[in-house]
C-alpha cells in the first residue's frame, strides 16, 4: 500500500476533475464519453469511496462544495483542501479502501477497460460495482443480504 500522502497526492487530481468537470452529477453520473482519462479515473475512484456508506459523507460533501465553487481561486483552493482532508479520514477510517485505490492508480489508464453501454437504460459496469445498480421507472435499489 502506497503511504496514505503518496496516495491523496494521486487521488485529490482526478477526484477533483471529476467534480469540476460534472458538477455535483459527478456523485451518480457513471461514465460520459466525452470525459477525459483523468475524469473517468476520477469518477471510478469516487464510485468506489463513495459506496463505504456514513464513511464517505465528508467526501460526497466536499466533492459537491468543490463543484460548487466556481472559478473563485481561494475557494477552490480551499475546497481542494477540504476534499484532500476528507478523503484521508476516510481513508483512515477505511484502510481496505486505501488498498483497493492504490491497486486502481497502479493500472495503467492504457489498460484500463473501455466500458459503454448503448441504449436507454443500459448500465456498464468496467471492473467491480460496489452496490446497486437500478434501472427503470420506479427502480430501487434492494438491500444487501
Amino acid at each position: 500500500m502506497l503511504e496514505l500522502d503518496t496516495l491523496l497526492d494521486q487521488l485529490v487530481p482526478a477526484t477533483e476533475a471529476a467534480a469540476i468537470a460534472f458538477g455535483v452529477s459527478v456523485l451518480t453520473r457513471a461514465q460520459d464519453e466525452t470525459a477525459g482519462a483523468t475524469v473517468r479515473l476520477g469518477q471510478r475512484l469516487l464510485g468506489q469511496i463513495l459506496n463505504r456508506g456514513a464513511a464517505a459523507d465528508p467526501v460526497r460533501v466536499s466533492v459537491t462544495d468543490l463543484a460548487e465553487a466556481g472559478e473563485d481561486r481561494d475557494l477552490l483552493a480551499l475546497r481542494r483542501a477540504e476534499l484532500r482532508i476528507a478523503l484521508r479520514n476516510t481513508l483512515r477510517d477505511c484502510p481496505n479502501l486505501a488498498a483497493e485505490l492504490s491497486a486502481e492508480l497502479r493500472v495503467p489508464l492504457s489498460e484500463r477497460p473501455t466500458v459503454r453501454a448503448v441504449g436507454e437504460r443500459s448500465v456498464a459496469i468496467g471492473g467491480n460495482n460496489f452496490g446497486p445498480v437500478s434501472t427503470g421507472d420506479g427502480a430501487a435499489p434492494t438491500p444487501s443480504s
